[in-house]
């Protein structure tokens, strides 16, 4: 496995070592001991989703229980992001983007102190990640997609309005967000 640190260095870009014949291929996603040695605690708790083109799902966090996430596309493609919420980081307010999908089966190390959200851009998508502590709906927060202050830039040439949970459309601007220490 191959560990790349992003614009912000504790967001890890990772590419597995992929071994493929005439078969098919083979590929390790997880292996404590070697993200162990880049700071990557063991997880606890395993998600799946489904979505279509143009859906956004996030910025999502919790509070007092944050989780990191090791993000990976199963179908699909999407584009992903993670907001450091921590004020005590040089890169609070910043973000970061990857393009994961499946062809690429590049994954997204997002640490707890992070939002993490994502869209759609494949007809629809696959999307597992593992986190490092349980869900806890009533700790969990949004952070506005678009909030200008943040100013990510999702690629939105082709969906021009994406499709949010009411939630979501819900989400807090960054100036008044809970965040982290």
């Amino acid at each position: 496995m191959h560990f790349t640190p992003t614009n912000i260095p504790d967001l890890l870009k990772i590419e597995p070592a992929v071994h493929g014949d005439a078969r098919g291929y083979f590929m390790e996603t997880w292996r404590e001991n070697v993200f162990a040695e880049h700071g990557i605690p063991p997880f606890v708790q395993d998600n799946q989703s489904g979505s279509t083109k143009g859906v956004l799902r996030g910025l999502h966090y919790q509070v007092r229980q944050p989780q990191g996430k090791l993000v990976r596309v199963l179908v699909g493609e999407i584009f992903d992001v993670a907001v450091d919420l921590r004020k005590s980081s040089p890169t609070f307010g910043q973000w970061v983007g990857e393009t994961l999908s499946a062809e690429n089966r590049t994954m997204l190390w997002v640490p707890p102190g992070f939002a993490h959200g994502f869209l759609v851009l494949s007809e629809t998508a696959e999307i597992a990640y593992r986190c490092t502590d349980y869900y806890a709906p009533e700790l969990e927060r949004t952070l506005a997609w678009d909030d200008p202050q943040i100013a990510i830039a999702w690629p939105l040439e082709e969906v021009k309005k994406p499709a949010l949970s009411a939630k979501d459309a819900q989400g807090q601007a960054l100036v008044d967000a809970e965040t982290y220490p």
